[in-house]
């Protein structure tokens, strides 16, 4: 005998959630690229690494900025893991293991950022702590402000390891949900081999140009626009595997 029964392909959030959490989550990864990049542009405006007595004195110069630059850097952050926390609810139907791994790798960058921000903070105490630091020349202060910049750098080095292999889940996830165009996914990708040449030239070739310069449009491209594609467009039903439809099974 021939019965049909209904048989349903669960993806995890419904329609109508699905589509809110991608709005979500494209405009907390906006305004953690909103926040972090004029905090980045502060911090290269007060530093020059080769000079450390202008350096100070930029520092000295700027208290507020520097602070207001590691107020956005801090804020950037939080907005980066609500921005995680929401892909890996979007796109953990597709592939759950993948999803957690996207989350496991942006966890150690973030934690590789937040400590960096700290180190680097320590350079304004050298400037205005004085009754901390009194027992120290001005010469002695300046190579410590300068110490700590550097050190603090190259924690920042270390979580563009992470932040971009986390993109080589995220774009395969992408590319294999149908919520979104897969060129997306594809650029996705790239932008994360682009980051790793990036941390792999930081590392062993930190004296010349940056190599990846020329394709930041590249990056730019994937991340900010995958991200305003997902909050103007929302999560278009999956392709095929992922349905939300019902379907008719025979036994």
């Amino acid at each position: 005998m021939t019965t049909v029964r209904t048989e349903t392909f669960p993806i995890g959030l419904d329609r109508l959630s699905r589509d809110k959490m991608a709005r979500w989550a494209g405009a907390t990864y906006l305004t953690y690229i909103a926040l972090g990049a004029p905090s980045m542009i502060l911090q290269s405006r007060q530093i020059a690494w080769s000079d450390l007595t202008l350096t100070f004195l930029h520092i000295q110069q700027g208290t507020q900025l520097f602070r207001l630059s590691f107020f956005l850097e801090i804020l950037a952050i939080m907005f980066f893991l609500l921005a995680t926390w929401s892909y890996f609810v979007l796109l953990k139907p597709v592939e759950r293991n993948l999803a957690l791994l996207l989350v496991l790798l942006n966890l150690v960058g973030i934690a590789a950022e937040s400590a960096s921000a700290i180190i680097k903070y320590g350079a304004l105490q050298c400037v205005v702590g004085n009754d901390l630091l009194h027992a120290f020349t001005p010469d002695q202060m300046q190579a410590m402000s300068m110490l700590l910049l550097r050190v603090g750098g190259a924690g920042y080095t270390v979580a563009t390891l992470f932040y971009g292999a986390w993109l080589f889940p995220f774009g395969w996830l992408i590319y294999r949900s149908g919520f979104i165009p897969r060129f997306w996914g594809v650029l996705l990708i790239v932008d994360g081999a682009l980051l790793f040449i990036s941390f792999a030239q930081l590392c062993l070739f930190p004296g010349y140009a940056k190599w990846t310069t020329p394709f930041l449009p590249i990056e730019f491209l994937a991340e900010v626009g995958s991200a305003v594609w997902l909050v103007i467009k929302g999560a278009d039903l999956p392709r095929s595997g992922f349905s939300d439809k019902v379907k008719p099974v025979s036994s």
